[in-house]
């Protein structure tokens, strides 16, 4: 079984088109993000995330077993908490998907998002490390997340391990290790969605494996829809290649390729 727990939605899928797809790529489950990087949406323009937020309800609704909604907020909009109120209310939403651009993990407006969050037991797939936009990465610094200790019970996964902070990302997942923290009761992961260009990857899942375990860690494509399958299954293989590469015994293979992301989502009982 493969969970991709980070594939994007541009607003020009059909939910028929998104089941071919995984079906095609051998995913049994996808966490699709509401659009937010594709026209006419935008982090900037509340009314297009609102309208974001409707159209992948739209799209999950009635496949629960394998669409798992992410809405799509940003906490410099003032009606942020209010509009994850709305978007949860919303059929398949079931987590939120948050890019620190122009405010920091740490900053009251997002606490103020978090709350809602926690309060509504949402788990958030926050971006962390260099964005798309050449502007924002200073912004998304793993250990500026540790914010999110402040509310116990929130539950997050950073993608893209940080990059280019890998060893801050491991760093953060550490701590918990550390303190004697179950993987199960931490309230971060780390997805492995393609931050690191490849001449990286090897040593970055490497350090991951070893510093923080694969019940830390999460597979994600970072695709955008509409896409073939064999675009995603690319994504995947690429993984197996490194699996092999540095000797990942089954077991873990299969925790990184579903369980993590399961179990975070509570698709299934912790182990």
């Amino acid at each position: 079984m493969i969970i991709d727990a980070h594939l994007h939605t541009s607003g020009r899928e059909t939910t028929g088109e998104v089941l071919r797809t995984l079906d095609d790529a051998d995913v049994e489950v996808a966490f699709l993000l509401a659009p937010f990087l594709t026209e006419p949406y935008s982090l900037e323009d509340a009314g297009s995330l609102r309208a974001g937020n409707r159209h992948l309800s739209r799209l999950v609704e009635g496949h629960r077993d394998r669409l798992v909604g992410f809405a799509v907020v940003n906490p410099l909009h003032p009606e942020a908490a209010e509009d994850l109120e709305r978007a949860a209310a919303l059929p398949g939403i079931r987590g939120l998907k948050m890019v620190p651009t122009g405010w920091y993990p740490y900053d009251d407006c997002a606490h103020r998002v978090y709350e809602v969050a926690v309060r509504l037991d949402l788990p958030i797939l926050f971006h962390s490390g260099i964005f798309i936009d050449g502007r924002s990465g200073r912004f998304c610094r793993p250990s500026f997340y540790e914010a999110v200790r402040e509310h116990p019970g929130l539950r997050v996964t950073l993608a893209h391990l940080g990059w280019p902070w890998c060893d801050e990302a491991n760093a953060v997942g550490l701590i918990d290790r550390i303190n004697g923290v179950e993987p199960a009761e931490s309230q971060f992961r780390f997805d492995i969605s393609f931050g690191p260009p490849p001449i990286y990857r090897e040593e970055v899942f490497r350090k991951a494996l070893d510093v923080i375990g694969p019940r830390s860690i999460q597979f994600g494509s970072d695709r955008f829809l509409p896409c073939s399958g064999a675009h995603i299954r690319r994504a995947i293989d690429e993984v197996k290649q490194i699996f092999d590469e540095i000797g990942v015994v089954q077991a873990d293979r299969e925790t990184i390729m579903n369980k993590t992301a399961a179990e975070w989502l509570r698709l299934c009982p912790a182990p």
